[in-house]
């Protein structure tokens, strides 16, 4: 990667990062930690990876992407606001009606968010519904899903994995966020040890590249490169290992950040920490 790439990488980061912990703090809580995980791979899926038209969010030669993992939506806001999709203004509505952006995306409300987020798992449903459409109709767009650690302790998970490798969804590219926390534990807990994702999602068909610097721009750039130059029939799948609450050292040193207290101090202090990771 040239080093101007991953700099512009770095900065979009960071900016989401700020953008997710401001907008968190004018309704006084929220999920922060799910969401400062995810915020690398959402830098580089709209800084480039990802084929979309900010002035036209419903243009059908885009590609699609489904938040499954629907509370870290205050990390898809902050993309779609820094891309243009809607005014920045918008972000400082988060939460509160009648916003249109709501504590979990709605395809209904908000410009740019392709599939409303149901239950945990039914987003993996979702996009292999939607990668099927698109395969069935000839199209060569991409379907990204991303989803949660902990969601992928519901059973609905494994039925869409056995279905999109049934179905050959090989332009079904997943991202599984595993920073290795949930609500309230920790996810080895919870399962009595290692779960094991990138063996399990590969017993069920899959592609899988597993990235353990899953924070790291670059490593994740080139995951999404491989997965897209894959040559074979399987969906796959991006198992990123990652930090909750990454960036920001308050979040990341507490128990658990999954939704957490913040206050405009806090905010502006998280955002000196953000600005100092932008090179």
């Amino acid at each position: 990667m040239e080093k101007e790439k991953k700099q512009e990488l770095l900065a979009f980061a960071a900016d989401i990062r700020t953008q997710v912990v401001s907008m968190i703090s004018k309704v006084g809580s929220g999920h922060v930690g799910g969401s400062l995980s995810a915020a690398d791979l959402m830098a580089c899926l709209y800084g480039g990876q990802m084929c979309v038209d900010p002035k036209n969010p419903r243009w059908d030669g885009r590609d699609r992407i489904v938040m499954s993992k629907g509370h870290a939506g205050p990390v898809m806001y902050a993309a779609l606001a820094l891309k243009g999709f809607f005014p920045m203004e918008m972000l400082n509505t988060l939460n509160q009606p009648p916003t249109q952006l709501p504590s979990h995306t709605d395809r209904n409300r908000t410009p740019g968010v392709d599939m409303t987020t149901g239950s945990l798992g039914q987003g993996a449903s979702t996009a292999a519904g939607i990668a099927l459409a698109l395969k069935l109709s000839g199209k060569e767009m991409y379907t990204y899903l991303i989803l949660g650690d902990g969601e992928c302790q519901e059973g609905q998970v494994w039925e869409a994995a056995g279905f999109a490798a049934a179905q050959k969804l090989n332009r079904l590219i997943a991202f599984l966020d595993y920073n290795g926390k949930q609500l309230d534990c920790e996810i080895a807990e919870t399962l009595g040890g290692d779960p094991a994702f990138a063996q399990k999602f590969a017993a069920f068909g899959w592609n899988v590249i597993d990235v353990l610097q899953g924070n790291d721009v670059e490593a994740i750039w080139n995951a999404i490169d491989q997965a897209k130059t894959y040559s074979g029939e399987k969906p796959t799948m991006v198992v990123l290992h990652t930090v909750k609450g990454k960036g920001w050292s308050e979040a990341e040193t507490q128990e658990s950040c999954h939704s957490m207290s913040v206050t405009v101090a806090q905010a502006a202090q998280a955002a000196a920490e953000f600005a100092q990771q932008k090179r």
